[in-house]
């Protein structure tokens, strides 16, 4: 089964499509990855999930990828005698580590970090931003603040803090144990949740030992003022609009997510845009005209994937909404702006000759008008160099690595081909063609181009080109 689009679909698990029934459902209206949420998933579900998953993958013959997104570390508030309280703007409320019961002019708050961290002048969020509030004094036992807006808190509503960088990894005890437990399972990605700085990462990093990959997520200003730095050090990176929107102005984030997804281009590492694209679609059977507009948005900055959250989780539409972003996907591509759009936005190949063989495929691809590229990766690396140049012809990544197939399944334009590694370049030739062949991209008489690193099976060391022309019987010759 072949992509009509570049652009790849994640679809979240959850009790309306945890079946394997549903997820092959999910599969076939267009889902390539599937993400399973630990906030929500204990172990032995996810140990099930990715079972059903892998079902799926052998029944219909590709690769899928499954991302294990990790809950991060999640701060709340205590609770209150009566169970909520009523404020008024102006008034006096404090936060404080006095584990008594809340009432209307204090409450409990769990987390020395923020307590020894908050200054005067921040700015606590709470509730997902419907309760603001700042602070004015701060002895690190308690937080004396104004009520700036909203008009009242209940029990174990969220804090989120906007202006305060906070001593801690974003690995809480339960990650660990979701993250040792995900890692077991055979996920391929690993989603880290609420990152604030690059050295956030090196504790997931040697936890999995190239397991698995890792994806940042971006939803605190403190990760945008060093992302640079942040996609350096990660696999993939997402953009999680939901926290982003609620620590930041809503008018700022479609800015940041187009900073966002242009820098990790940039770098060549995948990057997902999240959180609300279909949100009508959890009731409705289809989405408001907004929404298509924002999936078609994120096409168009040439986003690697597309992400429905709640929408196939726990909606009442799952496999519909796969559907419908697969079909703006579809006539996003198609559209006569779209090429030049890309093409405007593409970046420049680093010095290496690696990216220059990547560029020059492209190139020679679009210009000879053939039918494919096809890329040998055992690493991915390969795959994602190809990928980067963001050509209008197909890729193909051929891989005998069956990790690298499913890895690869999140990023743009690549069609994923477990395969036994070629013995030497005839045989490399003759299986790029037969394969392109047999997945529908060349027939008897097309023209492939193909890119591998010689010698074959060297990660990372793209350095040969050749284009070849598909046989009568889906062999290849020069």
């Amino acid at each position: 089964m072949r992509r009509s689009r570049k652009v790849k679909i994640l679809a979240t698990l959850g009790p309306a499509s945890s079946s394997q029934e549903m997820i092959r459902k999910l599969f076939e209206s267009g889902a390539d990855v599937f993400r399973i949420n630990m906030s929500h998933a204990d172990h032995a579900l996810m140990r099930e999930l990715v079972g059903r998953i892998r079902a799926v993958e052998e029944s219909v013959g590709r690769p899928i990828g499954i991302l294990a997104d990790m809950q991060g570390p999640k701060l709340r508030v205590g609770k209150f005698a009566n169970g909520k309280v009523a404020l008024t703007i102006g008034q006096t409320f404090t936060l404080d580590d006095n584990p008594a019961e809340g009432d209307a002019t204090r409450v409990y708050l769990p987390h020395p970090e923020i307590l020894s961290s908050v200054k005067p002048g921040h700015r606590l969020l709470i509730d997902d931003g419907k309760l603001e509030l700042t602070a004015v004094t701060c002895d690190g036992k308690s937080i004396v603040c104004t009520v700036v807006a909203g008009n009242g808190i209940s029990d174990r509503k969220g804090v989120s803090l906007p202006d305060t960088e906070l001593p801690m990894g974003a690995l809480t005890e339960k990650d660990r144990a979701d993250l040792d437990a995900a890692l077991a399972a055979g996920v391929d990605w690993i989603g880290l949740s609420f990152i604030q700085r690059p050295e956030d990462l090196a504790e997931a990093r040697k936890i999995a030992r190239g397991r698995a990959l890792l994806m940042s997520k971006i939803e605190k200003p403190q990760a945008v003022t060093r992302l640079a730095e942040i996609i350096e050090l990660s696999d993939a990176i997402m953009v999680a609009r939901g926290d982003l929107g609620v620590e930041m102005p809503l008018e700022a984030v479609p800015g940041i997510q187009k900073q966002i997804t242009g820098a990790a281009r940039r770098a060549g590492k995948p990057v997902v845009i999240a959180t609300q694209m279909l949100e009508s679609m959890i009731s409705a059977p289809v989405p408001t005209r907004a929404e298509v507009s924002d999936v078609a948005t994120a096409v168009f900055e040439g986003a690697d994937a597309v992400m429905l959250s709640a929408e196939s989780a726990a909606g009442q539409y799952p496999a519909e909404a796969v559907a419908t972003m697969n079909r703006i996907a579809q006539r996003v591509e198609q559209d006569p702006t779209y090429t030049s759009i890309i093409n405007a936005q593409r970046p420049e190949p680093e010095a290496t000759g690696a990216d220059a063989i990547s560029l020059a495929s492209r190139q020679i691809a679009e210009t000879l008008k053939l039918s494919a590229i096809v890329t040998y990766t055992s690493s991915g690396t390969t795959g994602l160099r190809a990928a980067r140049e963001r050509p209008r012809v197909p890729i193909i990544a051929l891989s005998p690595v069956v990790q690298t197939a499913r890895r690869l399944s999140v990023v743009w334009g690549t069609h994923c081909v477990v395969t036994e590694d070629a013995s030497d370049l005839d045989d490399m030739v003759d299986r790029a063609c037969r394969i392109a062949y047999e997945e529908g991209f060349g027939r008897p008489g097309d023209r492939v181009i193909v890119t591998a690193g010689v010698p074959l099976g060297t990660p990372g060391a793209t350095n040969m080109l050749r284009i070849a022309y598909v046989g009568a019987e889906g062999n290849g010759g020069a």
